[in-house]
């Protein structure tokens, strides 16, 4: 029996591709009938390097980059098989998890190591780079990327600004005359499933800095400087990046590197689904299995297993979830699509069900491959 694994990470407890290793032990647990496959899935974040680089036999190159606050940190730089594209995830260079709780406000934190990441993989000669955003503690609307791609930021009296989210509104000049001249001989593909406008109460500063720890304060303050930055943007441009789709995803990043460094923004799950040539391998499983830390109504629209059921619904294949939470509506919800399975066994803390996922995973796909050995026996009498 052919399965494929295709999981999303389930964040907080297990990397997509830890979550896979733990399906696979599950399965051949059970037996040696199953015929298994890995595809470990992402939305764009934290993971989406290995996902990749996992799924398609790729490489990395390790890079040391600026992090949140301009710390040293380590990035990894994802390159595919056709040694043309380059995979960079943002949350590596500043990601909520590289920042601790107490930190945590996207008026200080930069994207400059994003911009660094591009500028190595370009100077490797790398010409399609793919861009993951998801997971990021920033609200600068790539103003800090920018900077390491060679434009300059200033305010009123001459002083070159940081490129982070409070100096947005400061802004007053900006020089694009020193820009990394190899941006405009490559193809630079932003990964987003938002649609977000890039300010406004469904912009970025409204909707998604509170969850980086922005008090309300900072959000109306970050929301004025976004306004400001696609004013003065659109000064010196002619571009309106605010009317772009998902200008407002991972704090902007995706409206300023569009604006200055003729990025695109792209379907993320439809890119990473290419990539991975996961059609086709859905379309030859006989079981696909897949899997999210939480799943409910919001599942079904825009996340990574989305595009799963999309595909198995086209080719008419089973799908198996696993989840650490389902929703009480989701089921309902479900019903046409996949069979749900909670991975929780018993009374249990959330932390603890975290610190056990991987057992757990491997416990539930195990019981599920068993299930369906003892059903093949008993139709082959």
């Amino acid at each position: 029996m052919n399965i494929l694994l295709c999981p999303d990470s389930f964040k907080g407890s297990l990397m997509n591709w830890e979550v896979c290793d733990a399906m696979r032990r599950g399965f051949l647990r059970a037996g040696s009938d199953f015929h298994v496959v890995e595809k470990p899935l992402s939305d764009g974040g934290e993971g989406t390097v290995a996902a990749l680089i996992r799924g398609t036999g790729g490489k990395e190159i390790q890079k040391e980059i600026s992090g949140p606050f301009g710390e040293k940190v380590t990035a990894t730089i994802g390159i595919l098989p056709d040694d043309k594209t380059a995979i960079i995830e943002m949350a590596q260079a500043c990601g909520l998890f590289l920042v601790p709780p107490e930190k945590r406000n996207p008026r200080w934190v930069t994207t400059y190591g994003v911009g660094e990441l591009i500028q190595e993989a370009l100077l490797r000669g790398y010409q399609r780079i793919i861009l993951g955003i998801g997971g990021s503690a920033s609200t600068d609307a790539g103003m800090g990327a920018l900077q390491a791609l060679g434009i300059h930021f200033y305010d009123d009296d001459g002083h070159e600004l940081p490129g982070i989210g409070e100096s947005l509104r400061k802004i007053t000049h900006i020089d694009t005359s020193h820009i990394f001249s190899l941006l405009s001989q490559s193809e630079l593909l932003i990964a987003c499933d938002v649609n977000n406008p890039l300010y406004g109460p469904k912009g970025a500063a409204y909707i998604f800095s509170p969850q980086k720890g922005a008090t309300p304060e900072d959000v109306i303050q970050l929301d004025e400087g976004l306004r400001h930055f696609a004013w003065i943007t659109q000064r010196v441009t002619g571009k309106n990046i605010n009317s772009l789709p998902g200008a407002g995803a991972a704090g902007g990043i995706g409206a300023g590197l569009f604006a200055y460094a003729g990025a695109q923004m792209v379907s993320g799950i439809n890119i990473i689904i290419e990539l991975l040539n996961l059609e086709e391998e859905i379309a030859h499983a006989d079981l696909v299995v897949s899997g999210e830390g939480k799943v409910d109504n919001q599942t079904l629209y825009g996340k990574v297993l989305s595009g799963v059921i999309k595909l198995c619904r086209k080719y008419h294949r089973p799908l198996l979830i696993f989840a650490g939470t389902i929703d009480c509506d989701a089921s309902e919800a479900f019903a046409k699509e996949a069979a749900l399975f909670s991975i929780v066994n018993g009374p249990i803390s959330e932390n603890e069900a975290m610190e056990k996922a991987k057992i757990l995973v491997e416990n539930s796909a195990f019981h599920v491959a068993h299930l369906l050995k003892m059903m093949f026996s008993a139709m082959k009498k």
